[in-house]
């Protein structure tokens, strides 16, 4: 019964286990809820377990804590943890690694990321249908001790899908800094042109959201 599980001492580990699993699937909701509009616009069916699975990974690195209260807070704080969270696609229907192969840059100082001589015509999958896309970046700091969080975007670069090369910078408006980690995230959207106006693809499920690094 219920009342057995919250009390016995055969279920302490239960009690442990359940304890942990909550605290990992709310810090995949902080931090989705951290990124705002941006991961609304690129995402999977399974998003939520992915990242439940990957805050569960960083919760183990808490080797401090007693078991039943593992924080990510405290596993994120280690290289590994850091490194766990580095190359997160929020939309594995369209990983970064299969959508973009043009090379960038990432200052970690300023949150730009830099392309130069860019093709898109040669150096994007892009969808059948897609005559634009739009690049953009974003600098998020999150601390899952206190849930405190802010976010800077880039502004929207919008290019059309072509063989004419373009070097772009996308620079967030500040660099939030802070207590807990950096999130450093770039993403590519893609859009259908019809007399004028851009329309996103079938709901958004072609659009690449991805984080590049973590400090």
């Amino acid at each position: 019964s219920r009342e057995r599980i919250l009390d016995d001492p055969n279920f302490i580990r239960t009690r442990e286990n359940g304890a942990e699993f909550s605290h990992s699937a709310s810090s995949g909701k902080l931090l989705r809820l951290a990124l705002g509009t941006m991961v609304f616009k690129a995402k999977d069916s399974k998003l939520t377990s992915r990242l439940l699975q990957t805050m569960s990974k960083i919760k183990n690195l808490d080797t401090t804590s007693l078991r039943g209260q593992r924080k990510v807070a405290v596993g994120i704080a280690t290289a590994e943890g850091k490194q766990t969270l580095k190359g997160f696609d929020f939309n594995l229907n369209a990983p970064l690694k299969s959508v973009l192969f043009a090379p960038f840059d990432l200052d970690n100082l300023t949150g730009a990321i830099s392309f130069t001589d860019f093709v898109p015509a040669e150096q994007l999958q892009f969808p059948q249908g897609a005559t634009h896309f739009s690049l953009q970046s974003a600098v998020l700091h999150l601390d899952f001790e206190t849930e405190e969080s802010e976010i800077a975007y880039s502004a929207l670069v919008n290019l059309p899908i072509s063989l004419t090369a373009n070097s772009s910078v996308l620079t967030p408006t500040s660099v939030p800094t802070g207590d807990g980690v950096q999130l450093f995230l770039l993403m590519v959207s893609f859009y259908q042109e019809i007399n004028g106006v851009q329309y996103s693809l079938k709901n958004e499920t072609f659009n690449a959201l991805h984080i590049v690094e973590v400090i």
